[in-house]
């Protein structure tokens, strides 16, 4: 049903995505689907990385290490915009057409009053991009 899955990451708080790359592993392995792990990082030096080189290479040990955890196969997609806030959207949504994905898989915050005037990264991916979007919540 699907062949490739695309899951959104940011790297600086992966102890908040356990639940959302458990639903990703059992997914992928009950598909036979690759996935692509994405990651969005400024052209200036962040928390995770001083330069885009480095944090290609963070993201690529990331993939690798949940590829082989859990029995997949995995690779990493930087995403390395200007601004990595305002631009995420568009470009997930970009990035998902270019890598071929079928399925997006994002962990996602409960909802609360903010989000009734601003959507979520999620919520902007579900309404721009072909493929279906799963968003996993909580812990």
């Amino acid at each position: 049903m699907f062949r490739h899955i695309m899951v959104p990451v940011d790297l600086a708080n992966t102890d908040r995505l356990a639940r959302a790359l458990e639903v990703t592993a059992d997914a992928a392995r009950h598909y036979h689907a690759r996935v692509t792990y994405v990651s969005a990082s400024n052209t200036a030096p962040t928390e995770v990385a001083d330069a885009p080189d480095e944090f290609r290479r963070k993201l690529g040990t990331f993939a690798a290490g949940q590829a082989q955890e859990h029995g997949i196969e995995a690779e990493g997609h930087a995403l390395i915009l200007p601004d990595a806030r305002s631009d995420l959207d568009g470009a997930l949504v970009e990035t998902a057409r270019e890598v071929g994905a079928d399925l997006v898989i994002m962990a996602s915050h409960d909802p609360g009053i903010v989000d009734h005037f601003w959507s979520s990264n999620g919520g902007a991916v579900a309404r721009h991009s072909d493929a279906s979007v799963m968003l996993v919540r909580g812990d």
